[in-house]
């Protein structure tokens, strides 16, 4: 088994690093505090070709596999959570377009994403529907060449400020079988009959920007459908494995962040004359952390790395990959504010906001406990 990395995902990881401290690590607390989309930080990240990292070479992008994503994932969310989903999110819902999308949809929306020129979303999730993704009622109807979709879609990333976005629709409600006649189709921000409401007051990732999407006989064209009619929760599901695996990153590097920070702290803060990193309840978190993180680490890259191969078995490590990477984070998260004491409850000190962020591990891409479930139906060879 061979754990280096390679001299370019080295070299990846390098200027990921050298980015996220000089142009989102300063600015971070400010776009938290406001509740503000990073566009100066866009932009930035968009000149140095992260936007549309897994974007294929042909439609302007980096190519990245899964775990060069990782990577960049990692060291974006250990400088600031909130920014670092904006910069990795601005292709979100991309995968079904580069999957089951025509060479026509490929040339039209990938390449502006890939420029930053445009970004986008998924719309899956609805007021009424989260974990049950099979439940959701936002309609599409033909009408002649024209696809008219109503509904309302909720917790949707990049919701007020994306260009388009691959929405989730009902398009055959007489279909048999539970997962059958949903449909995925595109939807463009300026059609008319679309609108949006930005969601505020979040718990965390505040710079990033999550809306409830609005269709009221928004009508498309029959081309903005994506791969085939009926089949559109079948497409969906197959990314949860890869998307999964990148929440993972995530919260690594949310660990990674906050045990960076309590490392510097217990270094500089004294007590009783001497570093508080000197005290072996200290000690013991910061091992405890670091090795927790590491174990982490090292699931989430190997989840990584089975996405890109298309193991057998790469289900069940991505859920585990979530699931314990974002217990870690959160953990973790814990662990650095208590070692901050009083400091760590204010937003002076960066560990106060890593807390809060964390937690959003746990819940989106599916929450701990549908992560549990999938595990031990695949333990029980799908039985249940």
């Amino acid at each position: 088994m061979d754990f280096d990395l390679s001299d370019e995902q080295e070299q990846l990881k390098s200027e990921v690093r050298r980015f996220a401290e000089n142009e989102v690590r300063p600015v971070a607390t400010e776009y938290d505090v406001a509740e503000e989309y990073p566009w100066e930080v866009i932009e930035e990240a968009a000149e140095m070709g992260l936007l549309g990292a897994q974007i294929p070479f042909e439609y302007g992008g980096g190519g990245y596999d899964t775990l060069d994503l990782c990577l960049v994932i990692e060291e974006l969310f250990a400088a600031d959570p909130g920014v670092g989903l904006c910069l990795t999110s601005t292709a979100f819902g991309s995968e079904a377009i580069m999957e089951f999308g025509t060479e026509e949809q490929k040339e039209e929306y990938l390449p502006p994403i890939a420029e930053g020129e445009a970004i986008m979303g998924a719309a899956i999730s609805e007021p009424d529907t989260g974990s049950d993704v099979s439940s959701v009622s936002t309609r599409a109807e033909k009408d002649g060449d024209e696809w008219v979709i109503d509904g309302n879609k909720m917790w949707i990333t990049n919701g007020s400020v994306g260009d388009f976005y691959v929405v989730l629709c009902k398009t055959d409600p007489d279909a048999e079988g539970r997962y059958n006649g949903f449909s995925q189709i595109i939807v463009e921000a300026d059609r008319d009959g679309f609108d949006r409401e930005k969601i505020t007051g979040k718990l965390g990732i505040r710079a990033s920007d999550t809306a409830e999407l609005i269709f009221d006989d928004v009508r498309v064209p029959e081309e903005n459908l994506v791969g085939t009619r009926g089949m559109g929760f079948l497409q969906q599901m197959q990314f949860f494995d890869e998307t999964r695996t990148g929440v993972a990153a995530q919260a690594v590097g949310i660990a990674k962040g906050a045990a960076e920070r309590a490392l510097e702290y217990a270094g500089d803060r004294e007590q009783f004359g001497r570093p508080i990193g000197e005290f072996q309840a200290i000690q013991h978190k910061l091992a405890e952390m670091h090795t927790n993180i590491e174990a982490a680490r090292q699931l989430t890259y190997k989840s990584a790395w089975s996405v890109d191969h298309k193991e057998e078995q790469l289900t069940t490590l991505a859920s585990m990959a979530k699931e314990f990477a974002s217990r870690v984070a959160v953990d973790v998260a814990d662990e650095a504010v208590q070692i901050h004491g009083g400091a760590g409850y204010v937003n002076d000190f960066d560990v106060e906001r890593f807390y809060r962020d964390a937690k959003i591990t746990q819940i989106y891409e599916g929450t701990t406990e549908i992560q549990k479930n999938i595990i031990a139906r695949e333990l029980q060879g799908k039985g249940f």
